[in-house]
């Protein structure tokens, strides 16, 4: 087994790199789905403020981890349930949830940041519009820098494989079949 997750900033090409795992029948955990379903369970609203808030109330009461703990067990059931011999994390924020990761899956882990300018990703949440994206540059600053505050800028720099993407978007999913195919390797 293959636990290959991906870390990036905010329109940087995650949400891309799950299409592609899916087209592949690679099964996927997301990240932010446990926070969406968190949200919704605290009956909130899904906007990117009250997302916000809830990952950073989840790492306050539960530790910095927490996200990635909820996901141990969801990346185990994927295993279990796919005759995939790789599983897609998306969306890890920080060292600690790659950490806690390590711990888990060892050597099985591949880290994968995703590098990408501030203003392309500003104008591909524009185009994306999810209802928890931004479409301000004020806004994803905000965002930017709460996510940074997880410690994303260090899982990122710790990052077993880096991957620009500046190109098409078809130029960058080869890239991501590349990757899931061989394993995250």
């Amino acid at each position: 087994m293959k636990v290959v997750a991906t870390v990036g900033l905010p329109g940087s090409g995650k949400s891309v790199f799950e299409d592609v795992a899916e087209e592949l029948d690679v099964p996927v955990v997301s990240m932010g789905d446990v926070i969406r379903r968190e949200v919704s369970r605290r009956g909130l609203e899904r906007t990117d403020e009250n997302m916000g808030r809830v990952a950073v109330e989840l790492r306050e009461e539960e530790g910095d981890a927490a996200v990635a703990e909820r996901c141990v067990d969801l990346v185990r059931d994927a295993v279990e349930e796919s005759e995939s011999d790789v599983v897609l994390v998306d969306g890890v924020r920080g060292q600690a949830e790659v950490e806690r990761f390590r711990d888990e899956f060892g050597d099985d882990l591949e880290v994968v940041a995703i590098e990408v300018p501030f203003d392309v990703r500003l104008e591909r949440l524009r185009e994306r519009a999810r209802e928890d994206d931004m479409s301000s540059e004020e806004e994803l600053r905000r965002r930017d820098e709460r996510e940074r505050g997880y410690g994303l800028g260090e899982a990122m720099e710790e990052a077993d494989i880096r991957v620009e993407n500046l190109g098409t978007i078809n130029e960058f999913k080869e890239v991501v079949r590349g990757i899931l195919q061989d394993g995250g390797r």
